[in-house]
């Protein structure tokens, strides 16, 4: 599977940093190590170290792509490749921002990553839980068609539990937690924008199964079917909702 596209992923920058500024607003403790877990192009771990200018700030991830970029838009901040499960040290806080859902195994991932806090530490996670929504029932029905030869296609994990399953997971791993979810409501330019927001994750793998002919009529389709489910707001806009899903847990 190609690797991770950050300048697609930073089209919609601003909308995709809103959840991290909505994590830190959360956080009460004042952190003198900090990982941030699935950096991405350096978005996250920017408005971490806004926040948290005296802390000694390191960001992760393992894509090439994803650190390069973060690497050449911030060059005074830390970046380096690694898994999650990788990460060595102890920290005072874990953040990760729509990271963990592209790794398995949750009953496993979550208390790894909390032995890996100092004592009172706490791992801040924000994922996305919107499988429900329209534009993603598209995608699903449109790539389960035969004509395209998708069938085989292995999509990477994409793997979130319900909020009771997490309930239990942080109850046996953390002394204390918090839980809550934010509906977000985004703006979109056109029908073609709503492509454009999942072109570099959700359709990455099927996009890599299909010629370029084959992957526009891909797309195209995708807006059709789109359009009779989102209209035209009176903005001229589409809007596109976004159910994410957040906990902050202290060791």
């Amino acid at each position: 599977m190609s690797d991770w596209n950050s300048l697609q992923y930073l089209k919609f920058e601003k909308q995709r940093t809103q959840p991290v500024r909505d994590l830190l607003m959360r956080l009460k403790s004042d952190p003198h190590t900090i990982a941030d877990i699935g950096c991405g192009p350096g978005n996250s771990t920017s408005a971490v170290a806004e926040y948290f200018p005296k802390a000694e700030l390191v960001g992760i991830d393992s894509s090439p792509n994803m650190i390069e970029k973060a690497k050449a838009r911030y060059p005074r901040l830390k970046f380096k490749l690694c898994d999650a499960l990788d990460l060595e040290g102890k920290y005072d806080l874990l953040f990760s921002n729509a990271c963990l859902q592209w790794i398995p195994n949750h009953t496993v991932l979550i208390p790894a990553l909390m032995s890996k806090l100092n004592e009172k530490g706490v791992l801040a996670v924000q994922i996305p839980m919107n499988s429900e929504e329209p534009l993603f029932q598209i995608i699903k029905e449109i790539a389960a068609e035969t004509k395209w030869g998708l069938q085989k296609v292995k999509l990477q994990p994409n793997e979130t539990l319900t909020p009771a399953e997490y309930f239990n997971i942080l109850t046996a791993c953390s002394s204390s937690f918090d839980l809550w979810e934010i509906h977000y409501y985004h703006p979109l330019p056109d029908h073609r924008a709503l492509v454009d927001w999942v072109k570099g994750t959700r359709l990455r793998p099927y996009l890599d199964c299909l010629d370029q002919a084959h992957g526009r009529a891909f797309e195209n389709e995708i807006i059709e079917r789109a359009k009779a489910v989102y209209p035209l707001q009176n903005s001229g806009e589409v809007m596109l909702g976004f159910r994410r899903f957040f906990f902050t847990a202290v060791k």
